[in-house]
């Protein structure tokens, strides 16, 4: 459980730099829904236990990636 939502941090990771890109910003209203999905599937795996190495790292990257689409949502005010 722990290799999905790290993989899926890696995956939100990686559309979120996409991203980025101008005019690309419409791309956010999936990437943060997605990370939302891999922080829950990362908690389950951390309280379930197993590997939690890999939980805790998936959490951090899935609250960055939810951070960072966030703000780039609100300074592109939804579209940019």
């Amino acid at each position: 459980m722990a290799l999905i939502g790290f993989i899926i941090s890696l995956v939100s990771l990686f559309f979120m730099a996409i991203a980025l890109i101008p005019f690309l910003g419409w791309l956010n209203w999936f990437v943060s829904p997605f990370a939302f999905i891999g922080l829950i599937v990362n908690l389950i795996s951390i309280v379930s236990g197993g590997r939690r190495l890999l939980g805790v790292i998936g959490v951090v990257l899935c609250l960055g990636v939810m951070f960072a689409s966030i703000v780039r949502l609100v300074l592109g005010l939804g579209i940019v």
